[in-house]
């Protein structure tokens, strides 16, 4: 598994979770690292990505101001801090990461743009 991803699990409405992902082998080093979560029945949408740049994230409209990514290059891995979780954040949680090592573009936030991907953790923010 080249992204291995952790930290769902079920929540109340208002609470907290933090996930995380490493990447491994082929994954690792790769310019931009993100999120996306799937929902029963919905597409998969993007969440936040950021780049290996400390300062250069990318956030969706739902999740700004709640949810924080941060990157950590020393051990090859990003996490995603969620607060103020609602019931509709809930859904799988996957980790992604794009093929190139240099970025020169805004950080994407379409799936299609993303090679590398995780194997998914839920999340479950109960009302």
């Amino acid at each position: 598994v080249q992204l291995q991803a952790s930290g769902g699990g079920l929540v109340q409405t208002g609470g907290s979770l933090r996930l995380s992902c490493m990447a491994r082998g082929r994954a690792s080093g790769r310019a931009v690292m993100g999120w996306f979560r799937q929902a029963p029945g919905k597409e998969r949408e993007f969440v936040a990505g950021v780049h290996r740049s400390p300062n250069n994230r990318r956030y969706a409209d739902s999740t700004k101001g709640r949810f924080t990514i941060s990157r950590d290059t020393t051990k090859n891995t990003i996490y995603l801090q969620m607060d103020n979780l609602r019931p509709e954040d809930t859904a799988v949680y996957y980790c992604a990461a794009t093929s190139d090592r240099i970025l020169t573009a805004p950080i994407p936030d379409t799936s299609g743009a993303y090679s590398y991907w995780g194997q998914g953790t839920l999340v479950t923010v109960s009302s």
